[in-house]
């Protein structure tokens, strides 16, 4: 086994996004493998739905109301995640990526306590997220972050909704 480096875990506005930030390389792979997920592999991202398209072309204007959570292997950027700002009293948190070269290393745990601890600081009393049904390895990660399955607030097929107090 390796000894790698702690990966840090830093919060930023998405209106503070940069295109150094490398949120939209990750935004790629997340939005291209989703869709082979669902049986609708595309071969580039000019083939992606517009609101895919858009997320990765500009990342700073889709999150701009959001924050972005990045996980960093020394300059590295090998892992995101999305918190939306609280509606209700509710934060949602989506596109969670890491790199599959670094898988492995909890980094994904660490981006979901990132993500929870910037919705609490940001006022929310719940955090909320959706998962395809398939991605067991996710839903076993938001469980042993505190999530339990809720009744779905979203109609499409196959997606699993969640909830955090």
């Amino acid at each position: 086994m390796t000894d790698h480096p702690p990966v840090a875990v830093t919060a930023v506005a998405g209106r503070d996004l940069s295109r150094a930030d490398g949120l939209a390389e990750l935004l790629t792979a997340y939005h291209l493998f989703t869709e082979a997920e669902k049986g609708l592999a595309v071969g580039s991202v000019d083939e992606l739905p517009d609101r895919y398209r858009s997320e990765i072309r500009s990342p700073r204007s889709a999150f701009a109301d959001d924050t972005v959570v990045l996980a960093r292997d020394g300059r590295a950027v090998v892992g995101c995640v999305v918190v939306t700002a609280p509606v209700e009293g509710a934060s949602e948190i989506k596109r969670l990526w890491v790199d599959p070269s670094v898988r492995g290393r909890g980094i994904a745990s660490a981006l979901v306590e990132g993500a929870l601890a910037h919705a609490a600081e940001s006022g929310a009393s719940r955090v909320r997220l959706s998962v395809w049904s398939w991605r067991s390895g996710a839903i076993a990660l938001y469980e042993r972050a505190g999530f339990g399955v809720v009744d779905s607030w979203d109609a499409r097929d196959g997606l699993v909704c969640m909830e955090h107090a």
